[in-house]
């Protein structure tokens, strides 16, 4: 039973990468064809149990496959695994997998690899770990027929499958002390370690023993690592990259004169997670009124003009406008209001405001920190950043602040939105706050189908709305820049197309 779902993504960008100029790019008269690649973030790890998602496709794909693939428009396909199906309860999920498959090291793909594998994903440090909470067990009932078992029905497992936490890395890999830098996959390529400096620039090879040589499209891909806006504009202007992610959306009016397409999605949202909704790291964040007055301070208008240059759309949900919990009326629930801001501090015992303390990072221009902090003064909430480096991620799941900016990613589903930063265990509510209003409601949608599943994740988007668990200001317009030498074809919810869907015209 091939059940349909959509691409969860990802997507906090924190640093830049795009492609340097090489031999053999689209326009060489040499016999090999090299993809210059660019991505928006630098990659987190090659260690499968370790993997990010979204921008970090450009460093994954290449030397890894999943068990399960998906289209561009969220369908979801066969990879490594050909059939699969559910018993009665959507707890137990049997697939029939690839017996003629190997690693670049030579080894067999399994089903005991496969079962390994999402094991160790499960248990490992991936910022996603939790896609996989619902996993009692995975074993092989033989060597190409795996076995899943959930501790309750997930509705975005599938989708799960085709993502970080479906990577299948080498059994070589698991005890590795380079598995960070060092990949051993079964996908279409491996990493040329003679020309790679870690950190820096990546060169992938092609494969002749690929299992799916028709998804292959080139014989290199080299990926340079940039540091600054100012090197990929350059980049992109010396016609140094055939493809790239932009880190700002105002990098897009540069990318169109140097002759690029900007292939646009929306699909992250920017603005405050308020997660201290309990109160414990800063009392005033545990009455819902102060985060309401937080939604009231922001100019969402001005915000997208002055952080997107223009590129984005103003909302106060964080829900995707293609997910079943969409309701167009909550993206102007909390219009901007001042008074109503300061009416609610007063309300809420905080006549004369208070002091939020937030973390501030280099990866974001200083313009960004000064405008929120001035927009919420306005209000009588006093920002103080606390500056960060390397740190900022760990602390920030770490739940060491109450509140923080950031652009998170808006899911095609409610589930995958609740499973990422709403529910006790989800990465992105780091104080691990539980309500049992909505954990109802989330128990109710993980067996919903057809229309009561979507009466059931508006229902949802309402109450996180009202509740104001997060401050979003705009959804943002990403690009992916392409020249007239590519072909590409987005994903319908990721930043960056997925490598077989990037190819020479």
């Amino acid at each position: 039973m091939h059940t349909r779902k959509h691409l969860l993504t990802a997507a906090a960008v924190t640093g830049l990468l795009v492609m340097s100029g090489c031999a053999g790019g689209q326009g060489s008269s040499t016999e090999t064809q090299t993809l210059r690649y660019g991505a928006a973030a630098p990659l987190a790890s090659f260690a499968p149990w370790e993997a990010r998602w979204a921008g970090d496709v450009a460093f994954l794909q290449p030397v890894y496959d999943t068990l399960l693939r998906t289209s561009p428009d969220g369908e979801i396909e066969a990879g490594l695994a050909t059939d699969w199906s559910w018993n009665d309860s959507l707890t137990e999920l049997t697939m029939t997998l690839r017996d003629d498959v190997t690693f670049s090291d030579g080894e067999s793909f399994t089903a005991e690899v496969a079962a390994e594998n999402l094991i160790r994903f499960r248990d490992g440090t991936s910022d996603n770990a939790s896609f996989l909470t619902a996993m009692e067990s995975a074993e092989a009932v033989d060597d190409a027929t795996l076995r899943i078992t959930l501790t309750q029905p997930d509705p975005a497992f599938l989708v799960y499958l085709s993502q970080n936490a479906g990577l299948q890395g080498s059994p070589a890999m698991w005890d590795s002390a380079d598995a960070q830098t060092d990949p051993v996959g079964s996908g279409p390529y491996e990493l040329d370690q003679s020309q790679t400096v870690v950190g820096s620039s990546y060169v992938f090879e092609k494969r002749d023993d690929y299992w799916d040589p028709e998804s292959v499209h080139y014989d290199e891909i080299v990926v340079n690592v940039y540091n600054d806006a100012t090197a990929l504009v350059n980049a992109l202007k010396g016609g140094q990259v055939d493809v790239s992610a932009s880190n700002t959306p105002t990098q897009i009016p540069d990318a169109e004169a140097a002759g690029y397409s900007p292939n646009l999605v929306e699909l992250n949202w920017a603005g405050f997670l308020l997660t201290d909704r309990d109160g414990t790291i800063n009392p005033a964040m545990g009455d819902v009124r102060v985060r309401q007055a937080i939604n009231h301070s922001l100019d969402r208008e001005s915000l997208v003009q002055a952080l997107a240059g223009g590129y984005g759309t103003p909302t106060t949900q964080v829900f995707s406008v293609n997910s079943d919990a969409y309701v167009p009326e909550l993206d102007e629930r909390y219009p901007y209001d001042i008074e109503k801001a300061k009416e609610l501090l007063a309300e809420a015992g905080y006549p004369d405001g208070f002091t939020l303390i937030m973390p501030r990072n280099s990866f974001v221009p200083d313009a960004e920190f000064a405008i929120y902090a001035e927009q919420l003064a306005a209000a009588g909430i006093t920002v103080e950043w606390e500056q960060t480096g390397e740190d900022l991620f760990p602390k920030m799941l770490g739940g060491t602040w109450a509140a923080f900016p950031f652009q998170l990613q808006s899911d095609p589903t409610a589930w995958q939105t609740m499973q990422l930063s709403m529910l006790p265990y989800s990465t992105w509510n780091t104080s691990h706050v539980e309500n049992a209003e909505l954990s109802a409601l989330a128990a109710e949608l993980q067996t919903a189908q057809g229309a009561e599943a979507e009466a059931v994740a508006q229902e949802v988007n309402e109450w996180i709305v009202e509740q104001a668990w997060f401050s979003p200001s705009y959804r943002v317009q990403s690009a992916f820049f392409s020249d007239a030498d590519t072909q590409v074809v987005m994903q319908s919810d990721n930043i960056a197309p997925y490598l077989w869907n990037i190819q020479p015209k």
